[in-house]
């Protein structure tokens, strides 16, 4: 059985790597065989600035449009997500925080990954600090992630990578943890639906 994996672009910012990685990783995990993909590029996403009072909207839709309740439903069926994040000021993109805070129960028992890419840190540091949001959300970090160094210089004008074999090599690895994670939470949700506190 196929698992259903959400592969997030998270920067909007004009001129961005994002889609490259994105497209790169999406590729390798459709070669790996064991997921269905599925590509979300926060750029094409439109979420209101002010968030719902409570949680109970949130379960309720409230205040969501027919593009935002299916964007909803898309992060609901999915088994796991990787997200592919540069490192803006030491952090994430702000356009990653604002998906998470709209989602509640999407993310719940579910495996997360990450592909990063900045300056010298190949954006590490986005990653250490996406790691402990989506741990709020009763989510499952992966171990192992994906990271482009000086990444600028690892693409072609076409967007695809120069020298893949160490990348490739790495994105099996994520792709290896995701799998065996997502099938048992995947399994786990399915006799056990999760309940956050």
């Amino acid at each position: 059985m196929a698992l259903d994996l959400v592969v997030i672009v998270a920067s909007v910012r004009e001129g961005r790597y994002g889609p490259h990685f994105a497209n790169w990783f999406a590729e390798r995990a459709r070669k790996h065989g064991s997921f269905d993909v599925d590509v979300i590029d926060l750029a094409d996403v439109a979420l209101p600035p002010a968030l719902p009072a409570g949680p109970e909207q949130f379960e309720a839709g409230d205040g969501r449009t027919p593009a935002m309740a299916d964007l909803a439903r898309r992060l609901d069926g999915a088994d796991a997500f990787v997200v592919v994040t540069p490192e803006y000021n030491h952090s994430y993109p702000a356009s990653i925080k604002h998906l998470i805070d709209w989602h509640q129960s999407e993310w719940h028992a579910k495996p997360v990954g990450f592909v990063s890419y900045g300056g010298r840190g190949g954006g590490l540091r986005a990653v250490e600090h996406l790691r402990q949001v989506f741990t709020e959300t009763h989510s499952v970090l992966v171990r192992d992630q994906v990271s482009f160094d000086q990444h600028w210089g690892l693409v072609d004008e076409d967007g695809n990578l120069l020298d893949p074999d160490g990348p490739d090599a790495a994105a099996k690895t994520l792709l290896d943890q995701l799998h065996w994670w997502a099938s048992v939470l995947h399994e786990a949700r399915c006799e056990m639906p999760y309940t956050a506190a």
